[in-house]
């Protein structure tokens, strides 16, 4: 039996797709509308149809819309075209939206068995189909609960000032989100950031708080920008919307990863150095305050940044708590919680070989010297990304590290003390290099003397960590102690009974309120 049916609707031309049971059953089903005629899932139907008997998706009708003119339909307002040879895009996005949900829509619960509630609705396309579809979820949330963006042109002009303006799509919605790392990169022009803004939007949305587990995001290595890839993706698209879950390989199960509301991490290339970065962010719910929220930096975000996340989450929900803080955890696309060749590179100077005592394991010491180019990373490229997307109070910034991190953190303060205005450093290494750091403390004496830095500073360390881990940071501390009073606010916490690695956990409670404990009234 021919499960396609050809309409002509209103100068709509419409295929519609009935599943395999429509005929032998008196059952609803759900409806997903999509765009270019409904190309998608033209190209892939055997494999719908066989995901549809698997039961992995269930069972639907699919409409596909033909369009006029595309670039008409499906942009939301005018524009100037990308080639001086091509028309202008004419913005009748919200025309194109009512008709579907107005005229449409309504014509298809009318001829066919169809769940007609929002929950049960879903629109999507490719490129600029998805494109359309995105608005529609802003523009229809009544009609369309499921809202599907493969490869979704957000490239076109003045959408992402859109998205900064406005709220996240209405959290009664389901949205799924595709684009191939390929996308753009041989373009000269906006869609080059193909990729870039996919991202961004994902991440507006859960800085918003639209519920991370209603949103699925996937970046596609190898995937490009056309017809084939956007196919292979739609049954990715309808697993999500109608059940909350991505097609999996067979005999692979179904990830059941906890998340903490309000995070969400992406990956940043150093333009400098060409090193890569996973960067973990915590928004709070709350609204930003008109200065902006304070923020922290964590090195080792891998291993240090979920603890110190849902410390603030806690702690920050009661008004007598803590401030609320944005917390960005610089990391790597590592499994692993400590990256160990990236940190040692990224949080030391170059060590001087004669100095360096041998490994307890014998191996070779890993690359080291890369702390100012990390730190120009910081300064240059992942701070003003980091404030191009949340609202950020920049008098109010903190930077946490343990170990070579807890150095790097000193390191920092001693070489550039205005970058931030707290420091938290946990059993800082010290020792390295020969405690090069030591030889910097009259330096920084002497500007703190003169009233040049206005910083504070936490140290810690376990008092079951080696002697000399203890012995330094205590020497540290003594020393800065003497120009305390003089632009320096210090602290010493010695946690009882805790080893170089547990004494991460009690600390991160204490710096949260060394540095965000509200004034009591």
């Amino acid at each position: 039996m021919n499960r396609y049916q050809s309409i002509e609707l209103a100068g709509w031309h419409l295929i519609v797709y009935v599943p395999p049971s429509y005929h032998e059953s008196d059952v609803t089903y759900p409806v997903a509308y999509v765009q270019d005629g409904g190309e998608q899932f033209d190209h892939n139907s055997n494999q719908i149809e066989m995901l549809f008997r698997e039961g992995q998706i269930p069972e639907l009708i699919l409409v596909g819309i033909e369009p006029h003119n595309r670039n008409d339909e499906y942009t939301p307002w005018p524009a100037a075209p990308l080639l001086t040879s091509y028309p202008p895009f004419g913005g009748r996005g919200r025309i194109y939206v009512d008709c579907v949900a107005d005229v449409i829509k309504p014509h298809i619960d009318a001829t066919y068995r169809t769940k007609t509630d929002r929950a049960n609705t879903a629109i999507l396309g490719g490129s600029f189909g998805g494109l359309v579809s995105m608005f529609a979820s802003y523009w229809r949330p009544d009609t369309f609960g499921k809202i599907g963006m493969l490869s979704a042109s957000f490239w076109y002009e003045g959408v992402l000032d859109f998205l900064r303006e406005q709220s996240a799509p209405s959290k009664e919605q389901w949205l799924y989100m595709s684009v191939g790392s390929c996308e753009g990169i041989y373009k000269r022009n906006a869609q080059r950031q193909m990729v870039r803004n996919t991202v961004e939007v994902r991440d507006l949305w859960l800085q918003k708080g639209f519920p991370a587990g209603q949103l699925c995001f996937e970046l596609v290595d190898g995937g490009t920008h056309d017809a084939v890839f956007m196919a292979e993706r739609l049954p990715n698209a309808l697993k999500w919307l109608f059940e909350g879950k991505k097609l999996l390989a067979k005999g692979e199960e179904q990830p059941n990863r906890p998340f903490i509301p309000g995070t969400h991490y992406f990956d940043l290339r150093s333009t400098r150095s060409g090193r890569d970065y996973r960067l973990f962010v915590y928004v709070p719910t709350t609204e930003a305050p008109s200065a902006g929220y304070p923020i922290i930096y964590s090195l080792d975000g891998n291993a240090s940044f979920h603890s110190i996340a849902e410390a603030m989450r806690l702690q920050s929900r009661h008004p007598l708590g803590i401030e609320p803080a944005v917390i960005v955890g610089i990391g790597y696309d590592s499994d692993e919680p400590i990256v160990s060749d990236r940190r040692f590179y990224d949080y030391t100077e170059l060590a001087d070989p004669a100095v360096m005592r041998k490994r307890p394991d014998g191996s070779p010491w890993p690359e080291t010297g890369g702390a100012d180019e990390f730190l120009t990373f910081i300064e240059e490229e992942l701070k003003p990304e980091i404030e191009r997307r949340y609202t950020i109070d920049r008098s109010r910034q903190a930077l946490f590290g343990h170990s070579l991190g807890g150095w790097f953190a000193l390191h920092v303060l001693f070489t550039r003390p205005g970058a931030f205005h707290s420091y938290i450093a946990g059993s800082p290494s010290v020792w390295w290099n020969d405690k090069s750091l030591l030889a910097r403390m009259p330096e920084l004496g002497e500007r703190m003397q003169r009233g040049e830095i206005d910083a504070e500073l936490m140290i810690a360390v376990g008092s079951e960590e080696k002697q000399l881990m203890v012995e330094n940071a205590e020497q540290v501390y003594t020393l800065l102690k003497s120009y305390d009073g003089h632009g320096m606010r210090l602290a010493f916490e010695l946690f009882e009974g805790e080893g170089h690695v547990s004494v991460v956990h009690p600390l991160i409670s204490r710096f949260l309120r060394f540095m965000l404990q509200r004034k009591q009234s």
